[in-house]
């Protein structure tokens, strides 16, 4: 019994010392233009946003959340022409930094209610929601963006 208490204090510990290097890094990166939406209220209502993925082709291909819409790390009007600006939606990448610029474009372009995804999609994975593949199949890999970054997600097979 004392290990697996012990087993779980460590991983606890890891957890929440990698939701704090992430926290660091919103904090440094970030100027709060574009409310936070966590993972679990973005869970518990999915299917009421619209999820905007604003990574690299490449980062999507390997995983994303379900039903995203792949419209990449650099604005292009043209790839959010036929959304409604009257819905909800949520932008999302690793762990929010470059979805909080897509964030302000939208807002820019009179999208109404625009969430930026509190801790990206590590911080979605790690929490144990499913995140799938081109194919639509869950998948266990993330694409950490490069090796510096795959210290901020904890599960999955890393891929950069």
């Amino acid at each position: 019994m004392r290990y697996l208490t012990a087993l779980f204090f460590l991983i606890s510990t890891i957890a929440l010392a990698q939701n704090d290097q992430i926290q660091d890094a919103l904090k440094k990166y970030n100027d709060d233009t574009v409310p936070y939406i966590t993972v679990d209220t973005l869970s518990n209502n999915l299917s009421d946003y619209i999820l905007l993925d604003t990574r690299t082709r490449a980062e999507f291909e390997v995983s994303h959340l379900p039903n995203a819409i792949w419209v990449g790390q650099f604005f292009k009007s043209s790839r959010i022409e036929n959304l409604d600006k009257s819905q909800m939606v949520v932008v999302y990448c690793s762990i929010g930094v470059r979805s909080e610029n897509y964030g302000e474009k939208l807002l820019e372009q009179g999208f109404k209610t625009v969430y930026n995804l509190h801790g990206g999609l590590f911080t979605w994975f790690d929490a144990g929601y499913k995140v799938v593949d081109l194919n639509g199949n869950t998948t266990h890999k993330v694409h950490t963006y490069s090796k510096k970054w795959s210290d901020y997600i904890k599960n999955g097979d890393k891929v950069y």
